[in-house]
């Protein structure tokens, strides 16, 4: 069992909790959920809202994360930005890492795109490196061979730049 985190001021808990709303073990991911006096109360008029967020008692923060033997927790993407593949999580901030580590990539999105038959196929979308080259079978085979082939991209689509947010993150909504 997963032994409560405390942060920063007494009686502010952090606990990684599965969809059954049941504490996950170490190394296994979890919605990353908070309960303590710093938490806000609530949306102002959005009951639904409010009842959904704050399921069990716990303010579920939409972070999936996991958490090491030691007690270190580690961020791994949005609930929401999850892709869910022939009954698989996929992670797509993971897949990017991957794909960051290849030399030929400068920068990469990927995405879930809806699929009949495994609900949704992970999908890269990769800006190559200027003066660089590479396949969509080489960027495919680097994922299988660090990450597995359940988050391989099943499709590839070259582009010469992603869209950003002011921030200069990838806009994945444009």
């Amino acid at each position: 069992i997963v032994q409560p985190v405390m942060l920063g001021l007494q009686g502010n808990v952090v606990r990684l909790l599965g969809k059954d709303m049941r504490e996950v073990g170490a190394g296994e991911v979890g919605e990353l959920c908070v309960r303590g006096p710093l938490v806000m109360e609530g949306y102002l008029n959005r009951p639904e809202e409010n009842a959904k967020v704050f399921e069990g008692g716990w303010l579920h923060t939409g972070d999936m994360a996991h958490m090491d033997s030691q007690g270190y927790l580690y961020l791994v993407d949005r609930a929401k930005d999850m892709i869910i593949s022939g009954g698989f999580n996929v992670y797509p901030s993971e897949v990017e890492n991957c794909l960051a580590q290849h030399p030929a990539v400068a920068r990469s999105a990927v995405i879930g795109l809806p699929d009949a038959k495994w609900g949704e196929v992970v999908t890269a979308v990769v800006v190559v490196r200027p003066d660089s080259e590479t396949t969509k079978e080489e960027l495919i085979a680097h994922v299988v061979q660090h990450k597995g082939v359940l988050n391989a991209p099943k499709q590839v689509f070259f582009v010469s730049e992603l869209p950003l947010t002011p921030l200069g993150k990838v806009d994945k909504k444009s």
